[in-house]
């Protein structure tokens, strides 16, 4: 099953991150044309708008004035697990207060339906169908307290490929699957940071490609910067499909553009 959704973060307090989310999945729409969607949060409280539909059909001016904040995730979506409904649109919102994370994901998730199961029978209800959902459920709710610990702790139980964008009230966090299946990589931007499926997202907003992020490893990006926590991973299985059909031909993958990958 080959699920391509286009995934973007960023963090960026003198920025406009809802604007720059948007403009960023619009050079992701290839990546999924049945939802899109943007949580953002201003370090209080997380908010999100999803809908059916295309990027421009479903921001309007109206939206994206009401998304404040300084951290931004996104989502466009193309479904293969879970129906294509209006409840199964990303980003996700899971958890309260300060253990509340919103979740963009890519990828598909092999043992999801046990997972589900498993959660299911220790009193979690679901909401969707999808697998993004049992990835939330699975990092709110690891016995770890530290959110990168969390993560980490999801990412064993999780088999798979997965891209994910997720936010908590004070971070945004990148998470590429051990086997780095899916692509993500991270950007600069006027002081801030960027995550994104494909770099021509970066292309897009004028951000400044600064590298992929690797197999197995989860971004941290705080008002501190960026901090790397790295499994050890021996292969490497980027999708086929990314380099086939997928990816945008002026995107930059494994250090090659595409374009010309494409033609060799």
């Amino acid at each position: 099953m080959h699920e391509s959704c286009g995934v973007f973060g960023v963090y960026a307090p003198d920025e406009d991150v809802a604007r720059l989310t948007f403009f960023a999945l619009f050079a992701l729409q290839h990546r999924g044309q049945e939802s899109a969607g943007i949580a953002t949060t201003d370090a209080k409280k997380i908010q999100v708008y999803a809908e059916m539909g295309l990027v421009s059909q479903v921001f309007d001016e109206d939206a994206l004035s009401r998304l404040t904040g300084h951290i931004a995730i996104g989502h466009t979506r193309y479904s293969t697990r879970g129906s294509s409904r209006k409840i199964n649109v990303q980003p996700i919102v899971e958890g309260r207060g300060s253990n509340s994370l919103a979740l963009a994901h890519n990828g598909n998730i092999v043992n999801a339906e046990l997972l589900h199961e498993e959660l299911s029978e220790q009193g979690y209800a679901f909401r969707t169908s999808t697998d993004t959902e049992v990835i939330a459920k699975l990092i709110t709710s690891a016995p770890e307290k530290d959110w990168v610990d969390k993560i980490r702790y999801a990412m064993h139980r999780l088999q798979g490929a997965y891209s994910l964008a997720l936010m908590t009230n004070n971070s945004l966090f990148g998470v590429r699957d051990p086997l780095g299946v899916r692509p993500l990589c991270l950007g600069a931007i006027n002081g801030g940071w960027v995550l994104a499926s494909e770099s021509c997202a970066l292309d897009h907003i004028g951000a400044e490609f600064v590298r992929e992020i690797g197999p197995g490893e989860i971004i941290r990006i705080t008002g501190n910067g960026v901090d790397s926590y790295r499994e050890q991973t021996d292969r490497k299985a980027i999708c086929i499909f990314e380099y086939i059909y997928f990816a945008r031909p002026d995107s930059v993958i494994n250090g090659k553009l595409l374009y010309a990958a494409r033609q060799a």
